[in-house]
């Protein structure tokens, strides 16, 4: 069984008083209540729906062996140790580090933050290493990979004891690199904190999580917290064409890039062709062949070779191994029907990365086809986007169906009613309301003529539906599938 002293637990932690033996043996540790058992060391988290400290009379009755605590309870019980700190999820980031041996600090961890493209960036990073010939680790939106074992992620970034944990694996396994996708949610949540990061890649920012945040300053201010933790060993790359990049970096110690489509950098990219089937691009004045489409589809490219030089790889090898990448699921994912048409599938659940995807279809269509877009947005969520997605949808495709996405605890139709007052009058007679997303996208397939593009977006890699708390099996890729096998017969 694993054993550690709690005062080796305590290293890095800020703490205001101890009441009790700081040398006592501590054999697990848990945020948990319910996961306490005899030698545990229980962290009284304040959440944002439950404050954990109600529980700490329950996990000392289970035998916990100490309490790390913003606030002593009114009663003490002999035999626990009691620590407390000003902040308790603080305490947790590097309490979760050091009883997994600071994995962090044994690999190069990059960690990639902004609105959209971080699951593309991070998840290429990890490609890539493997092409280069290096083992690696992956955290983000998709799947978690320890190597090439896969364990399910079930939120962007994990907990801090999920996080450390996997961290650790990487190490056991190998890793010498580990590539991450860093939410807003788990900057100010110090889901990060206590973490040894290589370097950060700012991708870009929009409209997204005000729900959570409350206002686009709290949204900025939370992203940047991840910036501000880099060291002076760390590089700090972001994107010049972004007006928050110089934000991001503006207090970092870290070393500071930039990269761009648009302005003098230290990475310059440039688009020569682009195609549904893939892009011609020039990095840094050398030529590269990539099977990706769209100019957000060149920023990340160009995140990705940025942190590949400044993590030391060989720039031509890089290069080389750039044009064997294959995009990420969900992610503009192409696929074409037997009649002539093409579907994409995106994630696109943001206004701008919806504009992003239209407009890269526009661009490589140019007027010789028609382009269908289905899409939806999520209950629960900010609802200020709804009306700002369904008339940024309108606007740029020749017809829209808007559709159910995971209305969660909401009423879908309700949803849709908020999206419909977006839409602009002159184009209500070519937007439809079907609210079954199945139904959507095969109406939307059965529109389709040969040379059109279907867009599908919104759920991009999910493999369900949420509704109710209840999460059915539904792919848009299968829908699809399955329409494409009809029009074989």
């Amino acid at each position: 069984m694993k054993e550690k002293k709690l005062q080796d637990l305590l290293a890095h932690v800020e703490v205001d008083q101890i009441v009790g033996d700081s040398s006592a043996n501590i054999n697990d540790v848990t945020c948990d209540s319910r996961q306490v058992r005899r030698g545990s060391l229980f962290v009284a988290v304040r959440g944002v729906n439950v404050d954990a400290h109600q529980f700490i009379p329950q996990v000392v009755a289970d035998g916990a062996t100490a309490v790390v605590c913003e606030q002593l309870p009114d009663k003490e019980a002999e035999g626990v140790t009691f620590v407390v700190v000003p902040n308790s999820t603080v305490a947790l980031a590097h309490i979760a580090s050091n009883w997994y041996d600071n994995p962090s600090s044994q690999l190069q961890l990059v960690g990639v933050t902004g609105t959209n493209g971080k699951t593309t960036t991070a998840t290429l990073l990890y490609e890539l290493a493997n092409l280069m010939g290096y083992k690696a680790g992956l955290l983000s939106t998709v799947q978690n990979l320890i190597d090439k074992r896969v364990e399910p992620a079930k939120q962007t970034t994990p907990d801090h004891l999920t996080l450390n944990r996997l961290l650790h694996e990487m190490v056991e396994a190998g890793c010498e690199y580990a590539f991450m996708e860093v939410s807003s949610h788990a900057c100010s949540q110090h889901r990060i904190d206590g973490l040894k990061f290589a370097g950060g890649i700012f991708t870009n920012l929009t409209r997204d999580h005000l729900d959570y945040h409350g206002t686009v300053e709290n949204y900025i201010n939370a992203k940047k917290m991840f910036f501000d933790s880099l060291d002076a060993n760390a590089f700090a790359v972001v994107n010049a064409d972004d007006k928050v990049g110089a934000v991001m970096v503006q207090n970092t110690k870290a070393k500071k890039y930039t990269y761009s489509l648009r302005t003098m950098a230290d990475f310059k990219c440039r688009v020569l062709e682009d195609r549904l089937d893939g892009t011609a691009l020039t990095i840094n004045d050398k030529e590269v062949n990539v099977l990706f489409t769209g100019r957000f589809n060149a920023y990340n490219l160009t995140g990705v070779y940025a942190a590949a030089v400044l993590l030391g790889w060989d720039k031509d090898s890089v290069l080389v191994k750039m044009s064997q990448l294959v995009p990420v699921a969900g992610r503009f994912q192409t696929m074409r029907s037997p009649r002539g048409y093409t579907a994409i599938v995106d994630y696109a659940h943001t206004p701008d990365a919806l504009v992003n995807v239209i407009d890269t279809v526009n661009e490589v269509i140019n007027g010789k086809g028609q382009v269908i877009t289905v899409c939806g947005c999520g209950g629960n969520r900010d609802k200020g986007k709804r009306p700002i997605m369904a008339r940024e949808a309108t606007m740029r495709s020749d017809k829209v169906i808007l559709t159910s996405d995971n209305p969660r605890f909401e009423d879908p139709d309700e949803i849709l009613r908020d999206m419909q007052a977006g839409v602009p009058a002159e184009k209500v007679a070519s937007t439809l309301t079907i609210t079954n997303r199945k139904q959507a996208i095969e109406a939307a397939c059965h529109m389709a003529q040969p040379g059109d593009v279907v867009i599908v977006a919104g759920k991009g890699h999910e493999d369900y539906q949420e509704i109710q708390g209840v999460k059915h099996h539904f792919d848009d890729r299968e829908v699809i599938a399955h329409v494409f096998e009809t029009e074989k017969l």
